[in-house]
């Protein structure tokens, strides 16, 4: 299964026989085919005819809406699953105190030892640097902490200061000048490493929400992220394992490897409304800005977002070792892997979710 990004701005997207293509100026520029389709990424001004959303929709194309600048605007919904046994028991799961601690313990367990491999590696390219080595022990003294937190929102704090603490030294595994890291911004990113994270979580997102509708399972029924009209709490809760393996890890390499360069950015006036990035609502620490300072947002330009796109589903054919099978798994594989074992957990199949850890 495929996933397609369409980035042509001005160009139509219409139904041809039992395909669709992207068309402009006569030229086609995509052809998507439906028994291949796993995810549709729409970015930009593109134009599409009635016959071709009717195709997405018959075909239950996961679809989703980005503004040019790589923005969330919107996605097609679809019937939810008819399995109501499974929502009833998914939601059971909601009442079950003891089980929803642990789960949130788990996934950020396993966000913070992320992390800290990841810091252990930045430090051992920088020389053991002091800062970066007790910025390391302060994350790693928040692990025995957590596993004696006694309600979910104290397990929300724990993250909440590993992530600042995190970010706080992020920065030193960038090697070019031009990559721009004061901590994490968000709406509007400030600098352009935070322009490719934010697009990064964002892609990330859209897979794990788009996996868990294929599943039959409620999105918006989640744990460490709490419950709130419209929030689709799960799928931030699950795409947690992935943000330091695939999006922390790609950002830094695609600006080490010279593969971005600051022709890939671009500054404009922050407009702020809906035309925002998919964030993690959990703590994320970030700036507040005063929008009547109109602060200056940097986006990637298209050529730099389709340098982002190429590089994120190589990154998905990476494999990595998945203890649960006991052998290497691509990315995209082992992502299909976990929102499954999620279920198994719903359905009383297994007792215990283990997210992805990297060594």
């Amino acid at each position: 299964m495929s996933t397609y990004y369409l980035l042509i701005d001005g160009a139509k997207l219409v139904k041809q026989g039992d395909v669709l293509k992207l068309k402009k100026d006569g030229d086609v520029y995509n052809t998507v085919f439906p028994h291949k389709a796993e995810q549709i990424f729409i970015l930009g001004n593109v134009e599409i005819t009635t016959p071709a959303f009717k195709f997405l929709m018959k075909h239950r194309i996961d679809t989703v809406f980005l503004s040019k600048n790589g923005k969330f605007y919107g996605k097609l919904s679809f019937t939810p699953s008819k399995n109501v046994f499974l929502r009833i028991k998914q939601y059971k799961l909601l009442e079950d105190e003891e089980f929803g601690l642990n789960f949130a313990k788990t996934i950020v367990r396993s966000k913070i030892k992320n992390q800290i491999v990841f810091l252990q590696r930045v430090a051992r390219r920088n020389n053991k640097s002091v800062k970066l080595i007790k910025t390391i022990n302060r994350i790693q003294n928040l692990l025995p902490e957590l596993e004696k937190a006694t309600t979910i929102e104290s397990v929300r704090g724990y993250e909440g200061m590993a992530s600042k603490l995190y970010f706080g030294v992020f920065g030193y595994s960038l090697v070019p000048e031009f990559a721009k890291f004061e901590g994490r911004s968000k709406n509007p990113p400030l600098d352009n490493v935070n322009a490719v994270l934010s697009f990064l979580y964002t892609l990330i997102y859209f897979r794990v929400d788009g996996l868990l509708e294929s599943e039959g399972i409620d999105s918006y029924a989640g744990f460490l992220h709490s419950l709130d009209y419209g929030r689709k709490s799960l799928s931030f809760d699950l795409m947690e394992e992935y943000r330091t393996p695939i999006a922390e890890t790609l950002a830094v390499s695609l600006f080490n490897l010279g593969i971005l360069n600051e022709g890939d950015f671009r500054e404009v006036d922050y407009q702020g409304g809906e035309d925002e990035f998919i964030y993690d609502e959990l703590t994320e620490q970030v700036p507040e800005v005063d929008i009547l300072e109109k602060p200056k947002a940097v986006l990637l330009t298209r050529n730099g977002l389709k340098k982002v796109i190429n590089h994120f589903e190589r990154k998905l054919q990476t494999k990595i070792y998945y203890p649960i099978s006991e052998r290497r798994e691509t990315f995209k594989k082992l992502m299909h892997l976990q929102i499954s074992r999620f279920k198994q957990i719903v359905n009383g199949e297994t007792a215990t979710y283990h997210p992805l850890q990297i060594r």
